[in-house]
């Protein structure tokens, strides 16, 4: 995902999975301050920029469809949350993300080339069911355990460590990564009596 901070230059996000990258839209409390899902466009703006890569132009949604898609985002954010804090994934976001699920998803095709896309158009409901069910392979699946806050103190962006080792730390070391030894560099000149 391209990302465009208010602070800092342009870097690019990936979190690894296509449920989190619904998170960088906004979502509840705190994360309220960056949402972007203000019109029914930006929904179907945010399925061409993200991994699906649709033709917003060809994506249908409505007013019921942009509701649907912040509260399936609110709750993809509580339960990531839960998550990661060690908690069980409360009981009534599981259920939201179940019932966007249940939805028939966005159909996938196969061109000459053997490319993949997706059959257009669509509407915000196939949308939604193809980013729920990617959240129920998630939570329910071997990367479940690699779900990450990025260590960064100013930074919640949330990602999966698909890394060997599973020691990956930030959101991006393009961003935070490279913050964080800009950090670390100057302290150690600090300790070191320099500047």
């Amino acid at each position: 995902m391209p990302m465009n901070p208010g602070h800092g230059p342009a870097y690019v996000f990936d979190p690894g999975t296509l449920c989190l990258e619904l998170l960088v839209t906004g979502g509840p409390g705190a994360y309220a301050v960056h949402e972007s899902l203000r019109g029914p466009g930006d929904l179907a703006d945010w399925a061409a920029r993200c991994r699906l890569r649709l033709d917003p132009a060809r994506v249908a949604v409505g007013e019921a469809g942009l509701t649907a898609a912040r509260a399936l985002r609110d709750a993809l954010w509580r339960a990531v949350l839960a998550h990661v804090g060690g908690g069980p994934l409360p009981a009534e976001d599981v259920e939201a993300v179940n019932r966007a699920a249940a939805r028939p998803p966005l159909a996938p095709r196969m061109g000459p080339g053997g490319e993949r896309s997706w059959a257009l158009p669509a509407d915000a409901a196939a949308v939604l069911s193809t980013v729920a069910r990617d959240a129920v392979e998630l939570f329910t699946g071997p990367l479940a355990e690699r779900i990450r806050v990025c260590g960064s103190p100013d930074c919640e962006l949330v990602f999966v460590d698909a890394s060997r080792p599973g020691r990956r730390r930030w959101c991006s070391m393009e961003r935070c990564g490279n913050r964080a030894k800009v950090r670390a560099l100057r302290a150690r000149r600090e300790a070191d009596g320099r500047t």
